[in-house]
């Protein structure tokens, strides 16, 4: 499992993984029940790999605040998403300490860590996860 294969869909509990192209979208597995569907152009979906927590220098990818939690928690689940918004700022602080507070939101805390406790239940391998990704370059 990969995480440039994981995606999240709108309106739908979990992540799920991409596991073959179909005509009309894709199909995937909930990491939830095991349960393949189809997704259509209708779907909002958004790729793990693709999505960034604000700081205030920069945006920093997902799966590098994944590699962080996992660095904390050694790699077993972490802090649940059901705590106290004090609580989930606080220890999201310990992860990410320049993240920019007014634009992440509790919510957003919560589902990055609703997402960690997943991937790490499923035993994800947070230590494949590159710092960079390897950009190609057009001349």
């Amino acid at each position: 499992m990969e995480l440039k294969n994981i995606v999240a869909i709108n309106g739908k509990p979990g992540l799920f993984e991409i596991k073959a192209q179909s005509k009309g979208g894709i199909i995937v597995e909930s990491l939830l029940d095991g349960k393949k569907v189809p997704v259509t152009a209708t779907h909002n979906i958004s790729a793990l790999n693709e999505i960034a927590i604000y700081t205030y220098e920069e945006e920093v990818p997902l799966r590098i605040v994944f590699k962080a939690i996992a660095e904390k928690e050694g790699g077993k689940e972490g802090l649940s998403p059901k705590e106290s918004g004090k609580v989930l700022t606080s220890y999201f602080r310990e992860v990410l300490p320049n993240f920019d507070e007014e634009r992440v939101y509790t919510s957003n805390i919560k589902k990055v860590l609703t997402w960690y406790n997943l991937l790490a239940s499923k035993n994800f391998d947070f230590t494949s996860i590159v710092e960079v990704e390897e950009e190609t370059t057009e001349e």
